[in-house]
Order: C-alpha cells, then structure tokens, then sequence
C-alpha cells in the first residue's frame, strides 16, 4: 500500500518490518497497530520466512503511541479500543513462529520500548535511549510494560523504569539484560541483517520449537505452546494417518499406538 504505515520486505528468508510514520517519530495510532497485525498474519503465512526484522524509519526506533491518538477518547474506548487491542497486537507480535529480532535505530520509550520487549533479540545503536515514562503522564504502561518486561528483564528494572521515570542508555539497558548487543550509530539494521542470517543458517523447526519451549519456561504463551508442541507432534505419528483414513472411509480406525 502506498500510503502503509508499517511496511514489509523480504529478502531471501528474512523479513523485516519498518515501522514508517518517522514524522511523528514512529508513534502509533490505531490504522498503524491494525497494520502491524496485518504485517504479523503475512509472516505467518509464509513458510518460507525464517527470522524476522523490526525497525523504525527515520531517527527513531518507536516513541510509542501517539498521545493525539488517545487523549480524547473515553475511559471505556481507551481501555478497549486502544490499551487492549494494542495489547492484543504486540502478543501476536511477540507469538511469531519466527525469532524476531529489534534493531533500535532510535530511542524506544513508552509503547516503543514495549514494542522493542516483544522481540527475542534486540540491537541498539549507542545513542539510544529506553524507558517508560507513562507515569509522568499520569498514566501507566499498558501494552505489557509492566508484564511481558517483568518476565524478560525483571521486577526491578522495570520498578526504577515505570516507577522512577529512569531513562537508560544502551549501554546501561545492556548490562541490565535489556539489549543484547550495543552498535555503532547507524548500524543496528545491518547488525540485524547479520544476526538474522546467523539464525536462518539453523534448523527451521529446531528454531521455531525452541523458541516455543522458551516461552513456556518463562511462562508466556503456554496454552499455545503445549498445544503446538503436542500438535506437531501427533500429526507426525501413524494413529492420526489412520483415524484420518478411517474417517474418509467411514469405518472403525484400527489404531497401533504407532509414531
């Protein structure tokens, strides 16, 4: 789409999504948050994507959501149409099959670093800056700050973060446990683009199983990930090619408890 908000390109088995809006610093509204959900069901539906890329256009990685986008709405629209359905698009976000990787080429604050949090890698630049200033608005984190950053970073952090209004380098959130990998200004997306060959080089079950049982020991995501598992699993084995045939066939399948 021309006018597309949250852009999406391929390369070989990566992809990586750009989060486009870099006049308003890459702040979201509600078409962008329905885009990266768009985005999120195009991966998906590739088989032949491996790894994916999130970055953002411009000199900032995500400022967040846009304030002009909620501030007038009603407590009830805020809390559904906006907190919740942002909520619900980061998890698709952070559920991809494929590893996801954030390149911060800017500063991630607010919805951005709750952004930068749902991927499984994170590369920023040395001039960026992270944090979750929410509270000094009046407001809290709501698109996971104060969940999905607890299970990955930890308690604490996120207390001197949201609670604080302490703003972090890269290289401070590196030694937090924050960003992965620190880089020149200028070279997250390359970094990325390295990391992500790195990962597309493995096996691509291995992978996507790994990061399924990881989820599960940090206790995300764990309905789907036993689901998935047992799923795959299960249509591996001889039983489920019989009960399939002996469906077809309208008959009494003859299971043998074979895999």
């Amino acid at each position: 789409m021309a006018d597309s908000r949250i852009d999406v390109s391929f390369a070989g088995p990566v992809a990586t999504i750009t989060v486009s809006r870099p006049e308003k610093l890459n702040a979201f509204d509600i078409g962008m948050l329905k885009e990266l959900s768009a985005a999120c069901d195009e991966l998906e539906a590739n088989s032949d994507i491996r790894v994916a890329i999130l970055t953002g256009a411009g000199k900032a990685f995500s400022a967040g959501g846009d304030i002009k986008a909620w501030a007038a709405m009603t407590p009830n629209e805020f809390g559904h149409a906006w907190v919740r359905f942002g909520h619900r698009v980061f998890e698709r976000l952070a559920t991809l099959r494929v590893p996801l990787i954030a390149a911060l080429n800017g500063h991630a604050l607010g919805g951005g670093l709750e952004l930068a949090a749902a991927a499984d890698i994170r590369i920023a630049e040395t001039h960026i800056r992270i944090g979750l200033p929410e509270t000094g608005l009046g407001m809290v984190p709501g698109w996971s700050g104060t969940q999905r950053l607890v299970r990955r970073f930890g308690a604490q952090v996120v207390r001197r973060m949201a609670l604080g209004g302490e703003i972090f380098s890269a290289t401070e959130a590196a030694s937090l446990g924050i960003i992965d990998h620190v880089v020149e200004t200028g070279a997250a997306v390359t970094a990325a683009q390295a990391y992500a060959e790195r990962i597309a080089k493995r096996g691509p079950a291995a992978v996507e199983v790994a990061k399924l049982m990881i989820a599960s020991a940090n206790g995300e995501d764990n309905g789907t990930a036993v689901e998935a598992l047992g799923s795959i699993l299960v249509a591996k084995t001889a039983d489920l090619k019989e009960g399939v045939s002996a469906f077809a066939e309208k008959r009494e399948p003859v299971f043998k408890g074979e895999w």
